[in-house]
């Protein structure tokens, strides 16, 4: 004979599975009117940036001959060595070209973080948190740099050139792998400027050191990262998992690696777990500038 459970029992289950619905369906909301907003400030900052179009494009000629000394760099060194590890000029363009990629478009849509010293020491911040609205895409909004797009611009017609010059066998498989490794690399950067602002908050302002994970894994990535060494590449293998959206999905595409290296981009996404973690720790514990 089954022992009869008392009606309370069921109440409190039917309560507690009715308020996990219902935070599920108000996060949902959150969400996509962050993503609404989002656009709004896209659309507002987009406007603003062609307010002064001979401006905004010359700012674009300049990001896109910035980087040119890096690529120089990279030629001379391919004219006295023809191989570094075994890598030809060819397929360090593709490395190249996708870390720079991924870099510009975190940096691009991703700048209100590596502002966010001075949105928190101006006392904007403040502001931003009694709208009722979600912090992440109202931080993001604030910054935008359209002007990227000469990087971007230059950093295709680099991994445009390795393409025609190499010899890469091109499939379906492959060119996913290729998209992929741009979407997990550019939220692998975007979770580092996450974590530039969340430093903020015990900091006040930036810590210069920070440039050293996101100027500094740009600039380490021109090269594929097992030349630096093997600890090297068990850092950004298992610290920082820039390898994981460079190296091994450029074996995938090169022939070199295992299948699964194609899935491993998934790590950038990850990478913003412990990011965000951070800076939700870092909201509860901010004290307003006073300002």
């Amino acid at each position: 004979m089954g022992v009869k459970l008392p009606n309370h029992f069921y109440l409190r289950k039917e309560r507690t599975a009715l308020m996990y619905c219902q935070t599920c369906e108000n996060r949902t909301s959150s969400f996509r009117e962050g993503i609404r907003l989002y656009r709004k400030y896209f659309l507002i900052q987009l406007k603003s940036a062609m307010q002064y179009k001979a401006s905004f494009l010359l700012t674009c000629i300049g990001q896109f001959l910035v980087s040119f000394n890096v690529l120089l760099g990279i030629y001379f060194m391919f004219q006295r060595f023809h191989r570094v590890k075994g890598y030809t000029f060819q397929e360090v363009l593709l490395c190249f070209g996708i870390t720079l990629m991924e870099f510009s478009l975190a940096e691009a849509f991703a700048r209100g973080f590596d502002c966010f010293g001075t949105i928190l020491s101006n006392g904007s911040f403040d502001r931003i948190m009694v709208r009722p609205r979600p912090l992440i895409f109202q931080v993001l909004g604030q910054r935008m740099e359209f002007t990227r797009i000469g990087r971007i611009l230059q950093a295709v017609l680099v991994f445009g050139f390795g393409i025609v010059r190499g010899d890469v066998s091109w499939t379906l498989g492959r060119i996913f792998t290729l998209f992929f490794m741009l979407l997990g690399g550019a939220a692998l950067f975007s979770g580092l400027f996450l974590v530039y602002a969340a430093v903020c908050f015990f900091t006040i302002e930036g810590l210069e050191f920070m440039n050293v994970f996101t100027d500094g894994g740009r600039d380490h990535g021109k090269y594929p990262f097992d030349i630096y060494g093997k600890r090297f590449l068990q850092f950004v293998t298992f610290v920082i998992p820039y390898a994981c959206v460079q190296y091994y999905p450029l074996l995938f595409l090169l022939g070199r690696g295992k299948w699964w290296y194609a899935l491993l981009p998934t790590a950038g996404f990850l990478f913003l777990v412990p990011c965000y973690g951070l800076w939700r720790f870092g909201v509860r514990h901010y004290k307003s500038t006073g300002s």
